[in-house]
């Protein structure tokens, strides 16, 4: 790259992605200037004449046999508005910053005379009737791009696209208002006023309480309302949105149609104080469900609940999306918008954004395009300025990644805001692509209404308590023009204060008594009892006809040599010739649930063959491409089966796998760590969402998440899926915890899930070497005739009545013990399993463990060091389980810092030590009764 490009690069504000764009169309300009898009060709001639050997305006261009006449001149410049007219606009309404004009947007740099400015040329986009005069394209021009609205766009390799937008922009001249009716902006009038109106009432009412409030960005109202009102108009029925807390009161009331009493006894506390169950969260968390009528017929709106983790709730949205799309049989994607509201610092400095984004055009994460509005206050959070949040020009910086269109515009100019609303609904439903609108406008309050924001920004604030509010302004601008009395703004804030006071619902399209898709879609699993027992068990018959479906491999389909084993083995495993393995008894939960007339969704990293080479849902010609999902292909209309390997992700990938779990109830979805420990790139979906969005939102959730767990030598990033902090957040019924041990337990286990109608989400600690474990068999029978069993009882035929000792346990440190007894002859101790550890089977427990009336001790085995697996979240069950002339003692690591050893040998030691421990014949000590060697170092400190 030579020197002088790079300088283009910088003063045009290229970076990432679009740079990289730029470079590759300069070097194809190099070799051959026919090969690019004549804008391209005109830009870059127009580049090199300006870096020519002294590098003034006007010299003659490197290029040979270009000539430097004055169309050519114009052409750039027209070239220079479209890639750097956005460094110039009045996009602030602050004017804090200073936007020099660049000097490539002046005629005088490209040679440009007076004579040259008044002759007519053809603008296609501008006018495609008549030629136009240079002066008066630039004046266009200079409208469009450095005016209220900042379009980037050039970024974008789509030709058709980059040419759509610019039709639609220069088009209009930069005359916003003149794109709307009378009525329309009157109408965008009443929104703003609404939007003031609800912040001035409650801070009156309710002086000093934090409500996030959302004056300085007021136009996002009209925003959202042209969003509903013309996504209807252009067919959309669903409309999800996700946001954070700033302005979401605003938006409940004045989008969604939340009455204003309940909001109002909220504030006071007294909303939900009959509530039985549940934490409940705060105002500016909840979600709401609406229909709203559109000229296009009931538009269904969802404001998704959200933390205060910000955008976190953008995966979960576009989970719930994906969802209500494929509801559909036909592509529906233009019948279901994501819209995302973000905060300026958090849309750049959350790596979620960027996750999410990535997933926009991967085939099982797509929903068709989403509308991306950043409420861009100016300050990062509490009291960060821009530059201290980010390294870049803007905080949009990030949808370059998937070339997505960015429009900045001036909140206070609310006729361009619609403008760009309208342009980002069309683009959206033409190229099915997300798009960005930066509202740029500012925060009237502090962080909150408690907080002084002239502490750390005197200067903004002194300008801020000076300025006039978006409606105000706007009020001025109709009454100048003539479109509304004078008196007209003062009677519309009147007449919506008194519908405040009335408490009643203030959103005039609101649809009252309509039922929301939540309550039609959920409502059979509403009042579910955890305690109904479901059957699990499927004929072995219809086991073995779906199975060899489920296995079928398409005539003259060539597989690999140790997947064509497996095919062979499963045959025989249906025949009833070998005992079946995991990866089998789960094609068969599968087939059967898809039977039954359930769907399945499964995905992660690697989850069509398995991280473990075990499931092979999927076939791979190896002559050709051909792929083959026999479970996609079981029989004629069949409910959706989908195994994905997902993008390097934990993250947004649960976010979307749960908010697709939240939306589509008759589906088992599951996400699959690669390893269980990976989870922890997931933990704010699992803390904030998982584990309590029903109990703060009343949230029904079935998402079922694989996590391989198991001490097998592998270190510590490859051992433990962190099941302690699993059973930590485990209360009130809000999820269950298993740790199977064999095929079958699995297999009752996932159609237990999706068939029971309480409705919770499910842990799995899914194996690793137990896989293969020559002992973790099952048989079709156990399938048939079987059940899932919370407890699993002693197998061996042994003597209750000489019985000393019962060890305890869950997942595969049971076979090392079952091997270790049998190899000693050990008759004389007992082994159960417990494999729901939340909620824990204690009753079932008991019934057990009375079998063996003369037992002396009750033994606690695990791989995991003490301070981490089930131990302490689970031993005062087993302490009000142990009698008076009992023991409780404990076998397994000792604490540590760090989940396993890296070392394989001593990870051999450590594992035989505890196998020791709980088989000797020397009492096991209860670790809360003596003093070990971590506890010594703990009083040394």
């Amino acid at each position: 790259m030579n020197k002088s490009l790079d300088n283009l690069r910088r003063d045009a504000g290229f970076s990432g992605a679009n740079a990289e764009y730029i470079d590759q169309l300069y070097e194809a300009f190099r070799d051959s200037p026919e090969s690019v898009a004549p804008e391209w060709r005109s830009f870059f001639y127009g580049f090199e004449q300006g870096a020519g050997s002294n590098g003034a305006p006007g010299t003659v261009p490197t290029q040979p046999g270009v000539i430097a006449d004055p169309l050519t001149g114009v052409e750039r410049l027209i070239m220079a508005y479209r890639m750097l007219g956005h460094l110039h606009a009045d996009i602030d309404p602050l004017g804090l910053t200073e936007r020099p004009r660049p000097k490539e947007l002046t005629p005088e740099y490209y040679g440009l005379d007076e004579q040259a400015l008044a002759q007519e040329i053809d603008v296609v986009s501008i006018d495609a009737e008549r030629p136009l005069p240079v002066t008066e394209v630039i004046d266009a021009l200079e409208r469009v791009y450095c005016s209220t609205v900042a379009s980037e766009h050039m970024h974008i390799s789509a030709s058709d696209e980059r040419r759509w937008i610019e039709r639609r922009l220069e088009s209009t001249r930069g005359y916003w208002a003149d794109q709307h009716s009378a009525a329309v902006r009157i109408d965008t009038l009443r929104d703003l006023t609404a939007a003031e109106g609800l912040e001035r009432f409650l801070h009156r009412r309710y002086v000093g309480q934090k409500r996030f409030s959302l004056e300085g960005g007021d136009s996002l109202i009209p925003l959202l309302d042209e969003i509903v009102q013309g996504g209807g108009q252009r067919g959309i029925t669903d409309i999800v949105i996700g946001m954070a807390h700033r302005g979401r009161l605003n938006v409940l009331v004045n989008l969604l149609g939340k009455a204003p009493s309940e909001l109002f006894s909220e504030f006071e506390g007294s909303h939900g104080s009959d509530q039985r169950s549940g934490s409940g969260d705060v105002k500016y968390h909840q979600g709401f469900y609406s229909n709203i009528q559109t000229p296009g017929g009931p538009v269904h709106l969802s404001l998704a609940f959200n933390p205060s983790h910000l955008e976190i709730v953008g995966p979960v949205i576009e989970g719930g999306c994906r969802a209500r799309q494929d509801r559909h049989e036909e592509d529906a994607t233009d019948l279901v918008l994501p819209v995302i509201v973000h905060g300026d610092a958090a849309f750049i400095g959350q790596g979620v954004v960027t996750e999410t984004l990535n997933l926009s055009k991967t085939p099982a994460y797509g929903t068709g395009g989403t509308l991306h509005i950043v409420v861009n206050n100016q300050i990062g959070f509490t009291t960060s300025h821009p530059q201290e949040a980010r390294s870049t020009l803007y905080c949009t910086e990030v949808a370059k990644l998937i070339q997505a269109p960015i429009f900045h515009v001036n909140a206070d100019d609310p006729d361009a805001v619609l403008f760009v609303t309208r342009l980002a609904l069309d683009y959206r439903r033409t190229f099915h692509n997300d798009v960005v609108i930066d509202l740029v406008c500012y925060r009237r309050q502090g962080h909150n209404e408690a907080d002084e924001p002239m502490m750390t920004q005197p200067q903004m604030y002194h300008r801020i308590r000076n300025m006039d509010t978006t409606r105000t302004l706007y009020a001025k601008r109709l009454v100048e023009e003539g479109l509304i009395a004078a008196t007209e703004p003062d009677k519309m804030a009147e007449a919506y204060r008194q519908s405040l006071e009335h408490g009643k619902v203030v959103v005039r399209e609101f649809l009252h008594g309509s039922r929301t898709g939540y309550e039609a879609h959920w409502e059979q699993y509403l009042n579910a009892r955890p305690g109904d027992m479901v059957n699990t068990q499927v004929p072995i018959d219809r086991l073995r006809e779906l199975g060899e479906r489920a296995i079928r491999v398409p005539d003259g389909f060539e597989l690999q040599r140790g997947v064509a084993k497996v095919v062979e083995e499963r045959h025989r495993m249906l025949a009833g010739e070998q005992p079946l393995d995991w990866g089998m008894a789960e094609i068969l939960a599968y087939a059967t649930l898809l039977k039954e007339g359930h769907a399945v969704r499964l995905s992660g990293q690697d989850s069509i063959r398995g991280t473990f080479a075990h499931r092979h849902a999927a076939y791979h010609d190896q002559n050709n491409f051909e792929t083959h999902i026999p479970l996609t292909e079981l029989f004629e209309g069949q409910p959706r089966f989908e195994v994905i390997n997902s993008i390097l992700s934990e993250l947004a990938v649960l976010g979307f796998e749960y908010g697709y779990a939240t939306s589509m109830p008759n589906t088992l979805v599951i996400w699959e760590a690669q390893f269980g420990d990976f989870a922890n790139g997931a933990q704010m979906v699992i803390d904030q969402f998982i584990a309590s969005g029903y109990l703060k939102w009343e949230r029904l959730c079935q998402l079922t998440l694989f996590l391989p767990h198991g001490f097998e030598g592998q270190g510590p990033e490859h051992s433990s899926a962190r099941l302690e902090r699993f059973l930590q957040l485990c209360a009130e019924l809000n999820m269950r915890v298993w740790v199977p041990t064999t095929p079958a337990q699995f297999f009752h286990l996932l159609r237990d899930q999706i068939k029971r109608r309480f409705r919770r989400p499910l842990v799995v600690m899914t194996p690793k070497s137990l896989l293969r474990h020559p002992l973790s068999k099952s048989s079709l029978d156990a399938l048939s005739n079987g059940a899932l069993a919370v407890v699993q009882p002693e197998i061996d035929d042994l003597e209750s009545g000489r019985v000393r000792r019962v060890v305890l346990c869950s997942g595969k440190v049971y076979f090392d013990l079952l091997v270790e007894r049998r190899e000693r002859g050990a008759d004389d101790i007992a082994i159960m399993r417990v494999e729901q550890l939340y909620p824990f089977p204690r009753r079932r427990l008991g019934e057990l463990l009375s079998k063996y009336a003369k037992a002396q001790e009750i033994v606690w085995c695990q791989e995991e060091p003490r301070n981490q697996g089930a131990w302490y979240q689970i031993q005062h069950h087993l302490r009000v389980l142990t009698r008076d002339d009992q023991t409780l003692g404990y076998a397994g690591r000792a604490p540590s810092a760090s989940p396993a050893c890296g070392n394989a040998a001593l990870h051999r030691m450590q594992q035989q030590a505890l196998v020791e421990a709980a088989l000797s014949d020397e009492p096991v000590e209860d670790p809360g009764e003596r003093l070990d060697d971590t506890d010594e170092h703990h009083l040394n400190w």
